[in-house]
C-alpha cells in the first residue's frame, strides 16, 4: 500500500507583543479531531506540495499565500503498525509571506501560538520532536513509528533535510 502523500504549512507573523508567532488550528473533523495541528492535507494527483499547501492553508484558514514564498522545511514519514492506512509522507513547508486574516472553517479554529509557547501537549506525539526545531529554522527530515496506541512515538530518527 502507498504511502499518502500530504503537506503542511506553517505560517509565521510578528505578533502585537513583538513575538513570533505560529498558526495552527484546532482539527474539527476528520484525522487528529481535538488535536490541534499544523493547516494541511492531501497532495492531489499532478500538484506539487507547495501548491497543495498553499491550496490546503486557504480552504481551512482563508489565508493566501503564493507557493512561491513557501520554504520547504521538512519531510517527514508517518508510520503507524497497527492502522497502515493512515501511513503516509509529509512535506512541511513554512512561510512569512501571505495576506489575509485567518478565519474558522468547518474544518479548523485557526489560532496564532507564540512560537516559545507551542502546545505540543495538546498535538500530534510527533510535534515535540521536531515543530521547534523547524520554527527554529532547522531543516528536517524524519521518519515516526507510533506506537500499537496510534498516540505514541515509540520510534523516531532525524537528520538534517539535503538541500
Amino acid at each position: 500500500m502507498p504511502l499518502i502523500a500530504t503537506c503542511l504549512c506553517l505560517l509565521t507573523r510578528i505578533g502585537g507583543d513583538g513575538q513570533r508567532q505560529v498558526l495552527l488550528g484546532h482539527k474539527k473533523t476528520g484525522f487528529g479531531t481535538g488535536k490541534i495541528v499544523g493547516l494541511g492535507g492531501h497532495v492531489e494527483p499532478g500538484e506539487s506540495p507547495a501548491d497543495a499547501a498553499a491550496r490546503e492553508v486557504k480552504e481551512e484558514a482563508g489565508i493566501d499565500v503564493p507557493p512561491a514564498a513557501l520554504r520547504e522545511a521538512a519531510y517527514v514519514t508517518f508510520l503507524f503498525p497497527v492502522c497502515p492506512r493512515w501511513d503516509m509522507t509529509v512535506s512541511i513547508f513554512t512561510g512569512a509571506d501571505w495576506t489575509g486574516e485567518a478565519a474558522e472553517t468547518a474544518e479548523i479554529t485557526p489560532e496564532w501560538f507564540p512560537v516559545t509557547g507551542l502546545p505540543l501537549d495538546r498535538m500530534w506525539d510527533d510535534a515535540r520532536y521536531w515543530l521547534p526545531r523547524i520554527l527554529a529554522g532547522e531543516r528536517v527530515r524524519a521518519t515516526f513509528t507510533y506506537a500499537d496506541d496510534c498516540e505514541t512515538v515509540a520510534e523516531a530518527t532525524l537528520a538534517p533535510l539535503a538541500t
